[in-house]
C-alpha cells in the first residue's frame, strides 16, 4: 500500500512536470513573478522620497533669497525644475502635476529677514499625497540659525488635503487601479472562452472583419467600466468625504479613454493566451507593474528614472494623473492633455497590434 501511493504521488508529480516544461508561459512565470517582484520592491519602490518636481517664484531676487532656494535643493528633498511668475502660476502647475512643490519669495523677503520675524517665504505642496508632504515638512526649517532656536523659515501651504486623509489620495487612484485589473480580465477571458468553445472560428465565416470584431467585443465592457467607476466614487463620496473639486464631465470623459485602453491590453492579451487560465495569469502579470510603478502605492518621483521611464508606457500611470488632478485639484480636462493624448497614443497601438495578432492566430 505505501509503495502504491507514491506511486500515485510520483505519477501525479511527473505529469504536472511534463506539462510545466510543455506549458512555457507558465514555467516562465514561476521564476518571472519572483524576478519582478523581488526587482520592483528592491529597486524601484523607495519610500523615502527625493527629487521631487519643483518650481520658484523670487519676486524678492536677492543673494539671500537665491541662497535659500539652493539650500532647499541641496537637501535633495527637490529639484527645480521651472520658474513661475506668480503664486496663482504655482498653484496652477501643481494642479496639472507639472511639479509637486512650489516655492513663492515675496518681494518684502529681505525686510522679514532683517525684522527676524519669520516666516520669510512660502512652500506650496501637493498634500494629495501625505508621503510628499512628509517629506516637504522639514524645507520650512531651512537657515534657521539664529540664538533663539529653530524657527519656520518658510510657512507651509498645504494645497488640497490639509487634514492628511490618506482616503482622499487612495479613493481616486482605486478607480484606476481596479479598472486596471476587472477590464483587463473581463475582455481576455471573455475572448479566450469564445475561441475554446468554437465560437470565433463561426464568428470569422461571416463577412465582418477583425476590427470591427474587436470593437463589438469592448462596447459592452466599457458600459461595465462606467458602472464600477461610478460606484468606486460614490462610495468614495458618501463614505469617506471625498472632494470633487473638478468637473464630472471631465471625470467621466477621462474614465472613458483610460477604459479605452485597458480594454485594448486585455485584447492582446486573449491572442496569446491559450486558455483561461493563461489569460487569469497574464492578466496579474501586467496588473502588478503598474500597480506598483504607476503611482498609486508610492510617489512616483521616488522611483528611479528607469522605473519611471517604464511607468509611462501603462495607462494606469496617466489615469492617475488626471483622475487625481481632475477631483482633487479642480484640473480641467484640457490642462490634463499631457497625459490624455499618451492614452489615445496607447489605445490605437495596442487595438492595431490585437487585431494583426488576432488575424493571423485564426487563419
Amino acid at each position: 500500500m505505501a509503495r502504491l501511493t507514491f506511486t500515485r504521488i510520483w505519477a501525479i508529480g511527473r505529469k504536472e512536470f511534463m506539462h510545466l516544461r510543455r506549458d512555457r508561459l507558465t514555467g516562465g512565470m514561476v521564476a518571472g513573478i519572483p524576478l519582478m517582484l523581488t526587482l520592483l520592491f528592491g529597486y524601484a519602490i523607495n519610500n523615502d522620497v527625493r527629487h521631487l518636481r519643483a518650481a520658484v517664484v523670487d519676486e524678492a531676487s536677492t543673494s539671500a533669497s537665491r541662497a535659500l532656494v539652493q539650500d532647499a535643493v541641496a537637501t535633495q528633498v527637490l529639484d527645480v525644475v521651472a520658474s513661475a511668475r506668480s503664486a496663482r502660476e504655482l498653484e496652477r502647475m501643481i494642479a496639472t502635476n507639472v511639479i509637486s512643490v512650489g516655492i513663492y519669495i515675496p518681494p518684502d523677503f529681505e525686510q522679514h529677514r532683517a525684522r527676524r520675524s519669520p516666516p520669510y517665504a512660502q512652500v506650496f505642496v501637493d498634500d494629495s499625497d501625505p508621503i510628499v508632504l512628509s517629506a516637504v515638512r522639514g524645507l520650512t526649517t531651512l537657515g534657521a540659525t539664529d540664538g533663539r532656536g529653530e524657527q519656520s523659515m518658510m510657512a507651509l501651504r498645504p494645497l488640497y488635503n490639509p487634514e492628511r486623509r490618506s482616503v482622499v489620495f487612495i479613493v481616486p487612484g482605486l478607480c484606476g487601479v481596479i479598472l486596471t485589473l476587472t477590464m483587463v480580465l473581463f475582455t481576455a477571458i471573455a475572448i479566450v472562452r469564445e475561441r475554446e468553445r468554437g465560437n470565433l472560428e463561426l464568428l470569422i465565416t461571416t463577412p465582418i472583419s477583425s476590427l470591427e470584431l474587436m470593437i463589438g467585443k469592448i462596447i459592452p465592457y466599457v458600459l461595465i467600466g462606467y458602472v464600477q467607476i461610478s460606484l468606486i466614487m460614490l462610495l468614495g463620496v458618501t463614505l469617506f468625504d471625498v472632494p470633487v473639486r473638478g468637473s464630472w464631465w471631465d471625470f467621466y470623459a477621462g474614465a472613458g479613454i483610460f477604459v479605452l485602453s485597458t480594454l485594448t491590453l486585455g485584447l492582446l492579451i486573449s491572442t496569446a493566451a491559450q486558455t483561461q487560465f493563461q489569460a487569469f495569469q497574464m492578466t496579474f502579470m501586467s496588473f502588478l507593474p503598474q500597480m506598483l510603478l504607476s503611482g498609486f502605492m508610492f510617489p512616483f518621483e521616488g522611483m528611479p528614472r528607469p522605473a519611471q521611464w517604464l511607468a509611462e508606457l501603462f495607462p494606469l500611470t496617466h489615469f492617475l494623473r488626471i483622475v487625481r488632478g481632475v477631483v482633487l485639484r479642480d484640473a480641467s480636462l484640457v490642462m490634463m492633455r499631457d497625459d490624455i493624448w499618451p492614452l489615445a497614443v496607447i489605445f490605437l497601438v495596442l487595438i492595431s497590434l490585437a487585431t494583426l495578432r488576432f488575424r493571423k492566430r485564426l487563419d
